[in-house]
């Protein structure tokens, strides 16, 4: 007998796995890639409890002509919803006490109220009115909430290198009706998932603002905040910059700092 003859279950197995080797791997859809990389993104970005920062926001005009106004923002992080913000107005005196509360939502609409001292009245900003302008910038108030996973539908587009850093570059469409972009293109760069570049598209698809995020730092050994935001409105040829400073994390803050009756003594 030929010692060196393969015997016919070692030949049915060598066959099976000749076969399994040549069948296609399941490739991961669009979809899949897209919501997989923003679910990365949200879990490097929880756990971070409280935040405290100062703003100054400059107004930028067509012409090129500025104006400044400083502002304060806290923040209060939700694992159960959405998280909750509320942004203050120091400067000018014009807006001085201007303050704003948003309580984001995963689903659905997001609940947002406007106190303006001069009325000494809290305002509930709309559903439909949520696309637009904050205060005069370029940020709609839906800009302005959290940005939370279930709030869109993704779609990865493709890996780009941008000045020696590599993207990942993802579609995400809105989930909410009232909302005023038909979607949102973001690159997130592949080493911290931070956002670089996000492009806004109008209801009619059009481009329509673009906001580019600067000079991040890292707080609390994880967490990466920009030092400087520029959204250009590429319709209007506006602009609006914020300036981030004074960063403060573990505030102690509770649901009670960022209910209605604290908007009118946020000052």
């Amino acid at each position: 007998m030929n010692r060196y003859r393969i015997r016919t279950p070692q030949i049915a197995l060598l066959v099976a796995l000749a076969f399994t080797a040549a069948l296609p791997v399941q490739a991961e859809t669009p979809e899949e890639k897209g919501i997989a990389i923003e679910q990365e993104r949200d879990r490097r970005d929880t756990g971070w409890g409280d935040s405290s920062v100062t703003l100054k926001m400059v107004l930028r005009n067509r012409h090129g002509e500025e104006s400044t106004r400083l502002l304060r923002n806290r923040s209060l992080e939700n694992t159960t919803d959405g998280d909750w913000a509320l942004i203050v107005f120091d400067e000018p005196r014009d807006v001085e006490g201007t303050a704003l509360l948003s309580y984001t939502h995963k689903q659905g609409s997001d609940d947002q109220w406007l106190y303006l001292p001069a009325l000494k009245r809290v305002k509930r900003i709309a559903s439909n009115n949520k696309s637009g302008p904050f205060m005069g910038s370029e940020f709609a108030y839906e800009d302005l909430s959290s940005q939370e996973p279930e709030k869109y539908t993704y779609r990865w587009l493709r890996d780009e290198n941008l000045g020696g850093v590599d993207y990942f570059v993802v579609e995400r469409d809105p989930v909410d009706v009232n909302s005023g972009y038909s979607l949102q293109v973001v690159w997130l760069d592949k080493t911290e998932y931070r956002p670089f570049k996000v492009e806004y598209h109008d209801r009619k698809n059009t481009l329509l603002k673009t906001l580019v995020f600067h000079d991040y730092q890292q707080y609390l050994d994880r967490y990466w905040r920009a030092s400087r935001m520029e959204m250009v409105n590429h319709q209007t040829g506006k602009g609006t910059v914020l300036h981030f400073s004074d960063y403060r994390f573990g505030n102690g803050y509770s649901a009670a700092d960022f209910s209605q009756s604290s908007l009118q003594k946020a000052r």
